[in-house]
């Protein structure tokens, strides 16, 4: 069901929302950017609708929702063990289509893989999203080539169309809400891209031989290994185990899941001393090759959904968009050196 609403009543559905939900969506942090005097896109909560940034990409995605940057997992003494509280309220997440699908994509790494992660399930039982309309691409995205620039597996979506609000709601729980405090109810169809400007192409073809390519040389030296193209992408869910020890008590404590990077120095540290990929180009071979080879193969879609938050972010202006589109002459490479 589809309502016409001014922002009035939009604000009094969040009002009423917010009683038991927790609403997120990207909003603007002034003076918080890169530098002194600019402004930082990113999710945090809302109360109404004027804070939501709709005209703006998020620097950083909607993860940290679902995956806290620091996770408390349980708290331990030295003779019990003692698991951590779970999320409260529920949770509305506004998101646009490239970040809905990121969400499947967070779905099968936790919950469709060889075991469903408990921690990850408590959390995205209780959270809600509604679709933020895309009029038209940002100069970094591609999620046309990606096939993520639709979707329609949504609670709510929401666009905003000369100042009123057009609300699609899926969800029985919300229509109520909605219903009475709408102008007029009528079909909603939210907008969504169908061009971008930055093109990618990956090779059907494409097989784990283009590790072999020399193209992964030249990140040795323009990496820095930041990690930021990490955590920023909405797919990436690497995760690190940290035991926190109490300084009053040196067997008491709490065990943490910490967000990590494939890109970061000893990511790959191992007991007894070992670590691999120490170049910054073997890393970044693993990163391109998992978001467009290993994860297909397993699950039949592409796990990167073409957000362009990691060409964004990237300090050293590395493109991940063009890595892809190397691929194909990767390829080629390796097959007329074999």
């Amino acid at each position: 069901m589809g309502y016409q609403m001014d922002k009035q009543a939009i604000n009094r559905c969040f009002s009423e929302l917010s009683k038991e939900y927790i609403i997120y969506a990207p909003k603007c942090y002034e003076g918080k950017g890169a530098f002194s005097d600019t402004d930082l896109i990113r999710y945090g909560e809302v109360t109404t609708v004027d804070e939501i940034e709709f005209r703006e990409k998020s620097r950083f995605s909607f993860k940290e929702i679902l995956l806290p940057i620091s996770q408390t997992l349980f708290y331990f003494t030295e003779n019990e063990v003692k698991e951590a509280d779970g999320p409260k309220k529920s949770a509305i997440v506004f998101l646009r289509s490239c970040d809905l699908h990121a969400v499947k994509r967070l779905d099968a790494v936790y919950l469709n893989n060889a075991f469903e992660d408990y921690y990850y399930k408590r959390i995205r039982e209780k959270v809600h999203f509604v679709l933020m309309g895309c009029k038209e691409s940002f100069d970094s995205c591609f999620c046309v080539d990606m096939g993520t620039n639709r979707s329609e597996n949504y609670d709510m979506a929401m666009e905003e169309r000369d100042g009123m609000f057009y609300v699609d709601v899926k969800e029985e729980r919300f229509k109520e809400v909605f219903a009475s405090q709408a102008i007029k109810e009528e079909e909603v169809e939210v907008s969504y891209v169908t061009e971008t400007k930055t093109k990618v192409h990956i090779p059907e073809d494409l097989t784990s031989a283009v590790a072999k390519s020399t193209m992964w040389d030249e990140y040795d030296s323009r990496c820095i290994a930041c990690g930021r193209c990490n955590f920023s992408c909405p797919t990436c869910t690497c995760f690190t185990m940290q035991d926190i020890f109490y300084t009053d008590n040196g067997k008491v404590g709490e065990r943490r899941r910490v967000q990590a990077s494939c890109m970061v120095d000893g990511f790959t540290d191992v007991a007894g001393g070992g670590s691999y990929r120490q170049k910054k180009g073997q890393r970044m071979r693993f990163k391109v090759l998992h978001k467009a080879l290993d994860f297909k193969k397993r699950n039949g879609y592409q796990m990167c959904v073409g957000c362009g938050r990691c060409d964004d972010v990237c300090p050293e202006y590395i493109s991940f968009s063009h890595c892809l589109n190397r691929l194909e002459e990767g390829m080629k490479e390796v097959s007329d050196n074999e």
